[in-house]
């Protein structure tokens, strides 16, 4: 288990750096560039070898995505061009995906946003509450249920093994509550700790105590990965199937996946844990094998055309040609602050805090709940991935944008990227 600590530190990393867009460095005039901020930016990067390859791919209103591609999705110089269409471990980008998941079974009327999720996990129906997490695992019981809107929006008191500490993180290590893969190389052993299938991981994290009372605090959980097999219980197939049947095609995303088929090796990028130091091989990715059960918090490849189109379709108020998702009304409310109103927002605020500008969350998504000068709209909605990528809509700027790399160290791209975005937005 020693492998997944190492990891598990080094995502916590990637999670306290600052993620989301801002605009907040002075960037040199318009006037004097011959080209768009976001290309200087994607040159220099592949330049400096920090990564490999980058790409961005953003669209205004309804206008086709316009894509910035540079480099190669590998450092070997036979590695195929990053490009649209290059495939990419968009880690907790996954987040959003399965919150709107939940949002077309909410709009069907078969979940309810203050519903307890004992309904559908009949194991979360008495919940404890550690009385010291730092101590040991002496609990309480909980003074409300876990409802649909805390699993959307990380307040169900439950933890992460890359954020959790003390005895809890412990009993998440013995019990395999970890949900995400790295590599091959440490697959065996999570897997050999890790539940089977959707529902085993379940009913484990039900038998475990909460770190805050559902609705008081918020912190960043497994919470959409439980939401997986709510959403399969509600709807009635397993959660990646409702998914791919009920998000990617008809959206035509046929490039996101759970597994993704040995016939599209060729084009995964290798994930880096450092420059030139690569964690996960393109070629032979945990990837290619299906995982445990379909992780609802971190378990998707995807192109960054297929997150565009994701994106498109929020920004279309839930329809993208011809395919209808959600009503307009039912993404409004999946993109605005769905926190209960007294929960304690003070972990969401360091980790946002350079965002420039007060931060909700949505439906597996953060929030913004004003306009930042220069930068991003009131209402933008969206999320980053842990190994470097990010993606928001904008509705106040009609604006959508996808980052994509895969390296674990370079987490400072996605402000990067958001500043050259925005400053040729206003060329």
């Amino acid at each position: 288990m020693r492998s997944w600590r190492i990891f598990g530190s080094i995502a916590a990393l990637a999670l306290a750096s600052p993620g989301w867009p801002q605009a907040s460095v002075p960037l040199p005039s318009a006037n004097t560039r011959s080209q768009p901020v976001a290309v200087e930016l994607a040159k220099k990067t592949v330049a400096e070898a920090k990564v490999p390859g980058i790409v961005i791919v953003t669209g205004i209103g309804d206008a086709l995505p316009q894509t910035v591609a540079e480099g190669r999705i590998a450092i070997e110089p036979d590695a195929p061009r990053a490009d649209a269409d290059s495939l990419w471990r968009v880690y907790s980008m996954t987040k959003p995906i399965t919150g709107i998941a939940a949002m077309i079974l909410v709009e069907e009327g078969k979940l309810e946003l203050d519903q307890p999720i004992s309904d559908f996990i009949p194991a979360f129906k008495d919940m404890k509450v550690l009385v010291d997490p730092a101590k040991d695992l002496t609990s309480r019981p909980a003074t409300r249920p876990i409802t649909v809107r805390h699993l959307l929006t990380h307040t169900a008191g439950l933890g992460y093994s890359i954020v959790t500490k003390g005895p809890l993180l412990d009993e998440y290590n013995r019990l395999g509550i970890n949900p995400a893969q790295v590599n091959a190389l440490m697959e065996p052993g999570m897997r050999a700790a890790r539940p089977a299938s959707l529902e085993e991981f379940a009913n484990r994290v039900a038998t475990l105590p909460l770190i805050a009372d559902p609705g008081a605090k918020w912190s960043y959980s497994i919470s959409l990965d439980v939401l997986g097999r709510v959403i399969e219980v509600a709807g009635g197939m397993p959660f990646d199937q409702f998914v791919n049947t009920r998000i990617f095609a008809p959206l035509k995303m046929r490039d996101s996946y759970w597994t993704v088929p040995q016939a599209k090796a060729r084009i995964l990028a290798t994930n880096y844990m450092a420059p030139g130091v690569a964690a996960d091989l393109g070629a032979t990715s945990v990837w290619l094998r299906p995982p445990s059960f379909p992780y609802g918090g971190a378990g998707l490849v995807m192109s960054a055309r297929d997150y565009d189109r994701f994106l498109h379709m929020l920004l279309n108020g839930g329809t993208l040609e011809g395919a209808k998702i959600l009503k307009p009304e039912t993404v409004k409310l999946a993109m605005s602050d769905l926190l209960p109103p007294s929960v304690d927002r003070a972990t969401l605020a360091h980790m946002t805090a350079d965002s420039g500008a007060p931060m909700g969350f949505g439906a597996g998504g953060s929030v913004y709940l004003a306009d930042k000068p220069g930068g991003p709209g009131k209402g933008t909605y969206g999320w980053a991935g842990a190994a470097g990528s990010i993606g928001w809509v904008d509705p106040v700027h009609k604006l959508r944008a996808t980052m994509m790399i895969n390296s674990f160290s370079e987490q400072m791209l996605k402000r990067d990227a958001s500043r050259a975005i925005y400053a040729d937005l206003t060329r």
